[in-house]
């Protein structure tokens, strides 16, 4: 007979999963009893943290929904940091974890991995949190989650199964069909008004975001009839391509790039919250959107936060963009202002590469030269220098190519992992993945460290470009900013490259931009990972020379 933890299994190949990332524990190893006869890859991270930022970053880069197996109690309290970062960004993973047996939920007994109530506990970073009171409850539960997944704005979901009921006899499950649902039509009443408005404007533009990645094609096409500039969040990086005449980038929060904001008579909000971390990441206030604003967005609640629509529609960004661009294609269009469009956007291009300052430009330099080497290569970044300049500089020629915790949720640690995830998450191109690099500061690689060996056990060859700066040093920088004397930023650095060697990686220091483009040449014959490391200060002065 075929238990609730093997018919779980089957369920989600049949769901069209491939990847699990777990940690087996006394409390899981139910979940593991039909894994080795599956078609399901399992990866062992080395702590569950670690587990959703793979997952995590499997996600982004498949568009697939990157799924735990995760013990009850520390293996759930260890995750939801990466919960709330795939929260922040609507990001789907599905996390399965066991719980206590039904008779002793909320029991108090000090029973091993106990929680007074774990679904409470995960409430906060889940879109839903369900506990499995029976076999016979699996099917709608994973329904649920996948119809989230597919159709809604797609955020964790944890279920956990009792210890109890994993063992339940569940073979009538077996039959049990997938449910598949297509994403919500944009209503005409709102296209139609949309239209009119956009129609109308001598001034359009787009802010466009992660929500509106699979919407590409449509959007591009939709900028160009309308001669719109089109900004771009962290996570929508790539809708355009970099050489696009109306890409202004994701400056949003630099002045230059309001002002044209703010001179825009209509404006198109796709897929994005307009929230600070895209829009004021100074946190300095002052992003205002005085035209006309028309939202989109999957989700109904968001339409209405941060800054009031003119118009909305609660429909899936890809069929609002194919419901705009055939309304619009049988309307006339009013006259552009001369100096707006593709015009304006190259003025702002211009105005803005005439301010950046020398840092900023050797961190450019330093992503251009990875890129120039590895040209469709899929950038993972954490809160580090390069990163932070890149959110501002850099434009991949794809969607799912940049993406990074700096923003939204802001997490520490996260790269490395998610590096992992977003290497067996990626599609094939030519008969290989796409390379994956890894952006990291010395600060934050220390979060998760230990997760070097998975790369080495899980054969994935992704490029770790550690940006060492001995420290905190944005932290320290905004204490002395802010008049505060600069306490534990200072912290010590140990030997990268003897760890990363004792883990079973491959690992070198650069001094240059040639000796890094030797290093990531020599990376991608490798079937393991490579960590190089790049002293902030040397890098400096070799591009100031």
């Amino acid at each position: 007979m075929a238990t609730c933890g093997e018919v779980l299994v089957k369920l989600l190949e049949d769901y069209g999963v491939e990847q699990v990332f777990g940690i087996p524990g006394v409390h899981t190893v139910e979940l593991y009893r039909g894994l080795a006869r599956s078609s399901i890859n399992h990866v062992t991270p080395r702590h569950e943290q670690g587990a959703g930022f793979m997952a995590d970053g499997y996600a982004r880069t498949s568009g697939k929904p990157g799924v735990c197996f995760i013990i009850t109690g520390p293996g759930m309290t260890n995750i939801t940091t990466a919960m709330g970062q795939a929260y922040a960004d609507s990001i789907p993973m599905l996390v399965i974890s066991s719980v206590q047996s039904r008779s002793q939920l909320g029991g108090g007994r000090g029973k091993l991995h106990e929680l007074p109530n774990q679904s409470a506990l995960v409430g906060g970073v889940a879109a839903l949190s369900h506990t499995l009171m029976s076999a016979s409850e699996l099917p709608g539960v994973l329904a649920r989650a996948f119809a989230l997944f597919q159709a809604g704005r797609p955020r964790p979901v944890h279920i956990e199964i009792p210890l109890d009921v994993l063992v339940e006899e569940a073979d009538e499950l077996l039959t049990s069909v997938p449910v598949h649902i297509d994403r919500a039509g944009a209503a005409p009443s709102a296209v139609s008004r949309m239209t009119e408005l956009l129609a109308g404007a001598q001034r359009p533009l787009i802010l466009a975001g992660g929500g509106a990645i699979d919407a590409a094609a449509e959007l591009t096409e939709l900028a160009e009839l309308l001669d719109a500039p089109v900004a771009l969040t962290i996570n929508a990086k790539g809708m355009l391509p970099s050489s696009h005449p109306l890409l202004i980038g994701s400056t949003q929060s630099l002045v230059a790039t309001r002002a044209l904001v703010a001179d825009a008579d209509v404006v198109l909000a796709i897929g994005t919250e307009l929230a600070e971390t895209d829009y004021d990441v100074t946190f300095a206030g002052g992003f205002e959107i005085p035209g006309k604003l028309l939202r989109v967005d999957i989700d109904p609640d968001q339409t209405v936060r941060n800054y009031p629509p003119h118009v909305a529609l609660v429909a899936d960004s890809r069929n609002a963009a194919q419901a705009l661009l055939s309304a619009l294609s049988h309307k006339p269009l009013a006259e552009r202002r001369n100096d707006w469009g593709q015009v304006r956007a190259a003025r702002l291009r211009e105005d803005l590469a005439a301010t950046w300052d020398a840092p900023t430009l050797a961190q450019t330099r330093f992503l251009e030269t990875v890129l120039h080497e590895l040209p469709n290569a899929v950038f993972v970044g954490d809160s580090t220098q390069p990163v932070y300049t890149g959110n501002l500089t850099f434009n991949p020629e794809r969607p799912r190519r940049w993406f990074n915790s700096s923003t939204g949720y802001g997490t520490l640690g996260y790269a490395l992992p998610a590096a992992i995830g977003a290497w067996l998450g990626g599609n094939l191109e030519h008969g290989a993945r796409p390379p994956v690099v890894c952006l990291i500061g010395d600060g934050g690689l220390q979060f998760t460290l230990p997760e070097l060996a998975s790369a080495v056990e899980a054969r994935t060859p992704v490029i770790i470009l550690l940006w060492n700066n001995q420290g905190y040093e944005e932290i320290k920088k905004y204490m002395v900013n802010r008049a505060i004397e600069p306490v534990g930023v200072d912290i010590y650095t140990p030997d990268f490259i003897g760890v990363a060697k004792a883990l079973g990686c491959a690992a070198e220091a650069i001094s240059s931009a040639e000796h890094l483009r030797g290093a990531l040449r020599a990376a991608t014959d490798r079937q393991g990972p490579t960590l190089i490391e790049i002293d902030q200060t040397q890098w400096m002065k070799a591009v100031a020379q």
